[in-house]
């Protein structure tokens, strides 16, 4: 009783307290308001992101395999479940969901390219190095030039959108550059769901992996060269020259510390059960790609470098990529592919359908004929030479990200838009081509498992 009564007392106490302190009671008010109002809400939020993912992942499993009923590849079905998803185009996703799928999208593109960087192995590129770095060059170069020249002759006889020569030279440039990367995810999926082997297929992989590096060293190159001739820029060619180094220097840095520390857990922890292996796998994958994007490094480049890592120096390797292949690329594939269809911005494509059709044609000349002269050059088999650039049409993520930040940059805040509408575009129509190419070039080369 007496216990109860000094509670009572302490009760009363604190009651006269709130209603003395006007400010106090006011406070508490707002705070239970706020209680009462956020948390509902926040809690919706929530569910409504659960659903979100669960109807992404649904609806690209099942366009996946519809798509594999009609004899082409999943992940045309993925990419199509994207659009079919967007919310510019049905509205059956929010733009606020789309929006903040960027961590999903990294996540996806991590474990992707950790596989690429997978096929990298020191005893095959002993003997196919040299072919591969010459074949990179080859059809990145003939992709540049080839995509420069058709984009200058259209907008300076055809397509009069620019009154100024230096302008038309800068946005051709800038298209040009952003011509050389390929999407290695798109090639490794069709590469991985048809158990492509030969030398082929292990070419578009070398290749897949290289020619990013040169695509991203030529966009940073001449940007900074195209800057110029819109009036608005100084280069300092030394300084880009170092940063584009340090970016690439700490990333392949970042890779072989991870991939270290990975080889160091597996000598000291011997025996791993496959679950436990897959979950250092990719906790050192993310940790890899956080890492070097948190340094300002080239993210991917460094989960690359940590597949290649693991691939030549890890005891568990072949293991360890089984397990990725076997458990993992299925719904890694469904929501990156998904997700970067339901990312493509469809309204800033009106407009551009010229320049997107002759970016495309251009791209696919350059890549053929680079391929074929690098074969030549390289003495690559005959296969290699018709077949392979077949593999190296899709674009994506990689491209869309480098013309979004040209955008961003205010010496190009006049031609961006025009930039991002061809790039969009052309990625939209690559992947969905792109995959179907890969199938059929494989299939002519008589790799498909």
């Amino acid at each position: 009783m007496e216990q109860q009564g000094k509670v009572g007392d302490f009760i009363k106490r604190i009651s006269k307290q709130f209603r003395a302190n006007s400010n106090l009671n006011n406070f508490y008010s707002k705070l239970l308001k706020c209680i009462l109002i956020c948390y509902p809400q926040s809690n919706k939020r929530i569910m409504h992101v659960i659903l979100s993912i669960g109807i992404l992942i649904f609806v690209g499993y099942i366009a996946g395999e519809l798509a594999e009923k009609i004899k082409l590849p999943k992940i045309s079905g993925y990419i199509l479940a994207g659009i079919l998803l967007n919310p510019d185009l049905s509205g059956i996703m929010s733009s606020e969901f789309v929006d903040h799928t960027d961590p999903l999208l990294s996540i996806s593109l991590s474990v992707i390219t950790f596989s690429i960087g997978g096929s990298l192995s020191i005893q095959k590129l002993r003997t196919t190095g040299s072919k591969i770095l010459i074949l990179t060059v080859m059809e990145c170069v003939f992709a540049f030039i080839s995509v420069f020249l058709f984009m200058f002759l259209t907008l300076y006889f055809f397509i009069h959108i620019f009154a100024s020569v230096h302008v038309i030279i800068a946005i051709s440039l800038v298209l040009a550059s952003l011509a050389a990367p390929t999407d290695p995810s798109a090639t490794l999926a069709v590469i991985h769901e048809y158990k492509a082997k030969g030398e082929v297929s292990s070419t578009m992989m070398g290749i897949a992996a290289f020619d990013d590096i040169v695509g991203i060293i030529i966009y940073t190159l001449v940007t900074a060269f195209a800057a110029s001739f819109l009036g608005k820029s100084n280069i300092e060619y030394n300084e880009t020259l170092l940063e584009l180094g340090l970016s690439i220097g700490g990333a392949l840095l970042v890779g072989g510390l991870i991939g270290l520390l990975f080889y160091l857990i597996i000598k000291i922890f011997k025996k791993q059960e496959e679950g436990a292996l897959i979950v250092i796998t990719i906790s050192l994958i993310l940790l890899s790609y956080g890492v070097a994007d948190y340094f300002g490094f080239e993210s991917l480049l460094a989960t690359i470098a940590l597949g290649a890592f693991v691939v030549n120096l890890n005891p568990v390797s072949e293991e360890i990529f089984k397990l990725i292949e076997r458990y993992t690329d299925e719904l890694i594939f469904v929501i990156f592919f998904t997700l970067s269809g339901m990312q493509l911005d469809l309204g800033s494509i009106s407009g551009s359908y010229v320049l997107i059709l002759i970016y495309i044609i251009a791209r696919v000349i350059g890549k053929f004929s680079g391929i074929y002269v690098g074969g030549k050059i390289a003495r690559s088999d005959s296969k290699v030479m018709k077949y392979t650039a077949g593999g190296l049409l899709p674009q994506g993520g990689i491209v869309i990200g480098l013309a979004l930040l040209l955008a961003k940059d205010p010496v190009f805040e006049e031609t961006g838009s025009i930039v991002i509408g061809v790039v969009i575009g052309a990625a939209l129509i690559h992947e969905i081509i792109g995959p179907i190419s890969s199938r059929f070039s494989l299939s002519k080369a008589g790799e498909l498992g």
